[in-house]
This record gives C-alpha cells, structure tokens and sequence, in this order.
C-alpha cells in the first residue's frame, strides 16, 4: 500500500525530534527468548543483514557442498549489488550530492587470514567482489578512488552507469529541496542548530505539498513520491554485511554498500574499514555492521566484538557491549543518541550468533532482523539496547 501524506505526517509527527519526549527506556540486555541469541543448531551456517534474505539459499548449498566460506558470503551480497530496487548498495544505490553512485566494501577470509577493501569506488557495481580482487591479487589491503576504479579494469570488471532513473530522480527531487550535509555533526557542541522543522500538522502538510509538486515536476511517478519524500528527509544508510561458517570451522566475513544517501563526495564509512564494518579471525569468529557507519568507526565496533569473543564473552553480550561504547561516546544522552543506530551480525567460530541494534527499529513496528541460514532459511529479531525507533539524521530542516 502506499505511503501517504497523511501518513508520513502522523509518523513523523510521532517519532519526534522534539527534544522534550522522555528517553526510551532500556530493553534486556540478554533474552533467552530470542532465537538470534542463542546457539546455531548445526554447521554450516550464514548470517547476514535482512536485504540478503532471498540470496541464501545458492550460497547455503555451495557451502553444503564443501565451498570456501568467503565465495559463499559474496554470493549473499552480490544478489542486493546487482538489484537495481535495492538502493542500499551497488546497481541503483543513492548517490552522493552530486548524484554519482560512490561505493565501498571488504571482505575477510579466515582460513588465510587474508583481507582486502575499497573505497569510494564509482562505475564499478560489484565492489564487494573488488575487494576480494585486492585480497587476492595486489600486496595491498585498501585501494580507494580512481586507482581503484583504474585497477577494477584491469581485473576485468566493466565500467557501467550505476545511477538508476529512480535513483536520480530521488536525487533531483533531494537536490531541489533539501540539500545539506554541511554543518555541525551530532559531536559538535553547536549540534542543536541543525534543528529548523516543522512540528505541527498544518507546516507538514504544506512541506510535502510543496514537495510532492517537485516530486511531479521532476516526473516521479505518483505511486512513488511519498517514499522518494521519506528518502529525501531521511536519508538512508543502506548496507549488507555477511558471516559464513562450513562443517570445518572455517569462517569469512564481508560487508558491501553505497553508503549514505546524499553524502558529501568521497565520504567513506565504516563498510570498508577493516575493524569497523567487518572483521573475521579465524581463531574467534566474525563480526559487521549496518548503520551509522561514522559511529562504528569510532568504536572499532566488528573488531571490539571479536577481542570481546576472544575474551570469553558470548556473541550477544559482546555485541551489546560494542553498543554500550557508542553510547558511552555521548555520555548516554539520548538527545542526541535517538538520531544514531547501529546493527551487529555476528559470528563466532562454534556456530553461536547474535544480531544485537541500538534502537529496535528505524520504526517501531519494523524492528531489525537478521537472516540466517542452517538448514532453515529465516529471519530473527535484533535484541536491542533501548526500546523504541531511532531518527535519521541529520534533523529535519526546513524547505528553502
């Protein structure tokens, strides 16, 4: 069903960024009830972000069959790279300001305890493959930009328009009505004056008029301009991280996306940090993350998990205590927390996982899921730190 005016109001009237709703409270910090909390049933296994649900199949029978680890979680991502309606990551994702497609990824693979990553790569839709290329046949571990581009080519990768129609008409339609992503950060003392928004109804109402004429003008179809709205106001932070294990305790790990929506050109976030958005030790297990990618670098968060593993903690509490360093960054001020959310899929080397998020949801009503594959293809709830949705950041402004 379509999104509608009146709808987008209401939510975002309900969520908030009035500053003076009380704090969600804490949720459990372990659940014995929550299947992603608990130990895997057998080998092999694969976990992944919620987007790579209808790639795991292919990938759980070439792990069944004895593949590498590492083929098989890039076959997981490869499905959301080279689907043009998933705007998260590769073919179709949202561009940055300047409406070019910047992608990032990298992958870990355990048995050699080997590594690769790129950034901020344009033209090339299959980065996560990149970076295994990098992995594979340079001396480097990270190449980012045009010498990535330029060596993408040399591997055999075709250069190719990444910015769908749809894409760039979101882009335009961003462009024509809200563009900023200068200003002061969510650390910055002067944080506060990103706040300019409408709080009533009635300014909404006119808001969105004014934007779904734009939306009209630019030619996006009627169907589609209260979501091309809600990215344009909230711009989205799309990623796919995931994690296999075989019957031999191998295990790699990989992350791939096109990182956050409108972003200031040759921004990169945490998907192609190794340590941030991914992290695998052959000895432990595998960490990564979706989400505010700026956030987890600060944390080291898929490496802090991993030592945390390495340290005797079970992959929930060490998940949870990677969230609990984000929080710790803000002096737990929730102010400012509401506008940060993180998910992490983890690992470890004896089949135990855990998704653990921040917030339950970017809606309350859709929280965040991992999907798993052991046998049985499914999807299972996060256990998050604090009850309730996250906001997206930066805080709404007004129309100019």
């Amino acid at each position: 069903m379509p999104f509608s005016r009146r709808d987008f109001i209401a939510s975002t009237l309900a969520g908030s960024v009035a500053l003076g709703l009380s704090s969600n409270s804490s949720a459990e910090e372990s659940s014995e009830n929550n299947n992603a909390a608990k130990h895997a049933a057998k080998l092999p296994i694969i976990i992944c972000a919620a987007n790579g649900y209808n790639y795991l199949d292919d990938a759980y029978a070439l792990l069944a069959r004895g593949g590498d680890t590492l083929d098989a979680a890039l076959k997981v991502v490869q499905g959301p790279e080279n689907d043009p309606n998933d705007e998260s990551v590769g073919l179709g994702g949202h561009p940055n300001e300047e409406g070019v497609v910047e992608l990032d990824a990298c992958c870990m693979h355990g048995p050699t305890r080997t590594a690769g990553s790129v950034g901020g790569v344009r033209n090339i839709k299959n980065v996560s493959l990149l970076s295994n290329a990098v992995r594979r046949h340079t001396g480097h571990v990270m190449l980012v930009g045009e010498g990535a581009e330029r060596f993408a080519v040399a591997q055999g990768f075709q250069r190719e328009n990444l910015l769908t129609e749809k894409s760039r008409k979101e882009w335009l339609l961003w462009k024509e009505t809200h563009s900023d992503w200068w200003g002061p950060g969510l650390d910055n003392p002067d944080w506060r004056q990103r706040f300019s928004s409408p709080t009533h109804a009635d300014e909404w109402d006119q808001r969105l008029q004014r934007m779904e004429q734009v939306a009209a003008d630019i030619g996006i179809p009627r169907e589609l301009r209260m979501e091309a709205i809600r990215y344009v106001i909230f711009p989205p932070t799309g990623t796919i991280h995931c994690s296999a294990l075989n019957e031999k305790n191998e295990i790699s790990g990989c992350t791939t996306t096109s990182g956050l929506a409108w972003k200031i050109p040759g921004r990169v976030g945490d998907s192609p940090i190794i340590g941030a958005g991914c992290y695998t030790d052959q000895d432990v297990g595998s960490a990564g993350a979706t989400g505010n990618g700026e956030e987890n670098i600060k944390v080291a968060g898929a490496h802090t998990i991993v030592e945390n593993m390495r340290h005797g903690m079970s992959p929930l509490e060490a998940g949870m205590d990677a969230l609990k360093r984000i929080v710790r960054n803000y002096n737990g001020d929730k102010e400012r927390l509401q506008f940060v959310d993180m998910i992490y899929y983890i690992l470890r080397k004896d089949g135990a996982y855990a998704a653990v998020s921040l917030w339950t949801g970017y809606e309350v009503n859709k929280p965040h899921q991992v999907a798993v594959h052991d046998g049985t293809r499914r999807l299972e709830n996060a256990v998050s730190l604090y009850t309730g949705a996250s906001q997206s950041w930066p805080p709404i402004r007004m129309l100019r």
